[in-house]
């Protein structure tokens, strides 16, 4: 079977969800190999072999920490040169695209961005079902030119574990002076909480404008922490500086496909809508009957949130 190149997304080691699920979608059209840059490798190992990766490629080299996306593309670009996939697989992050479109120009191949599902072709090359112009529209796709290269929004797929035992293969890459232009400087921690990552996570709940207020957020907080879900907010409630930006969700925010979505005192402008519309189950409360958010609802409850969402919570709580 042909070899799925899959870039692998962690942190110090630890393989985030992302690379789990594009690790499921490869086996769907070959045989699954890892690309981890960076230290770590042995203890992402067996994660990486748990869900199917057959090999693991490692390039561990300072330019891959020091520097921005281009060693990464340096890397990809010669490990496909080498081993001729029939496909590279990415997440879709902000660094994830910049090096999935830089990969594509190395290769002369084609790029698909944000897919939400791949399935093989008759051909046996991979097809894309993506939502474009703000989730108006499902397209299906496929590159007709050189080795597909393709970034994949987190929750595209439930992680399936494939148990195998990967064999390790250390790359030595040559950078060119382009992959030591920038260098970076230094960095600083994101404080996380107990909640899961907003793009990551199975369920999100987020409130709008009818929150109205940073202290009422409370509510939205209780009901995310009795589904354990991540919190995001509408534009309009991150600009009125009621909660964080990092947590807002829409077209120029964070693009969220999880499997639950609750929005609270959302109308549901185009802008939110485009951030959330391919989430699997969505959930809206609004005392508003004529909202947007209801006519791309499974579940709709029209009513006030503040008497909703307490009688939901305690109602979780019951059942746990």
């Amino acid at each position: 079977m042909a070899e799925i190149l899959v870039l692998v997304d962690h942190v110090d080691g630890t393989v985030r969800k992302p690379t789990l699920e594009l690790l499921t979608l490869a086996r769907r059209l070959g045989e699954p190999s890892a690309v981890f840059l960076g230290p770590g490798a042995d203890a992402a190992t067996d994660t990486l072999g748990t869900y199917g990766a057959l090999k693991v490629y490692v390039v561990d080299a300072p330019e891959i920490g020091d520097h921005l996306v281009t060693p990464a593309v340096d890397a990809l670009a010669q490990i496909a040169a080498s081993t001729r996939p029939a496909a590279v697989l990415l997440p879709s992050s902000l660094d994830g695209k910049e090096t999935a479109a830089r990969l594509a120009v190395r290769l002369e191949s084609g790029l698909i961005t944000d897919a939400v599902d791949i399935t093989a072709g008759d051909d046996g090359r991979p097809v894309t079902e993506q939502s474009v112009f703000a989730a108006t529209y499902q397209v299906t796709a496929h590159v007709t030119e050189g080795v597909p290269v393709i970034t994949v929004k987190p929750n595209a797929t439930a992680p399936e574990p494939a148990p195998v035992t990967p064999v390790m293969e250390k790359v030595d890459v040559t950078f060119g002076p382009a992959a030591t232009a920038t260098r970076v400087l230094s960095r600083t921690p994101r404080v996380g909480g107990d909640r899961p990552e907003l793009t990551e996570a199975d369920i999100v709940v987020s409130g709008g404008r009818g929150v109205n207020g940073a202290e009422n957020f409370a509510v939205i907080e209780r009901l995310a922490d009795a589904l354990g879900a991540a919190v995001g907010a509408s534009r309009a409630a991150v600009d009125a500086g009621w909660y964080p930006h990092s947590h807002q969700v829409g077209q120029t925010g964070t693009q969220v496909s999880p499997q639950l979505y609750i929005a609270a005192g959302i109308s549901g402008a185009i802008q939110h809508r485009a951030g959330m519309q391919t989430s699997k189950t969505i959930v809206a409360v609004n005392k508003d009957a004529d909202a947007p958010i209801f006519e791309l609802v499974d579940y709709g409850v029209v009513g006030d949130l503040f008497k909703v969402l307490p009688q939901l919570v305690d109602e979780i709580e019951k059942r746990v």
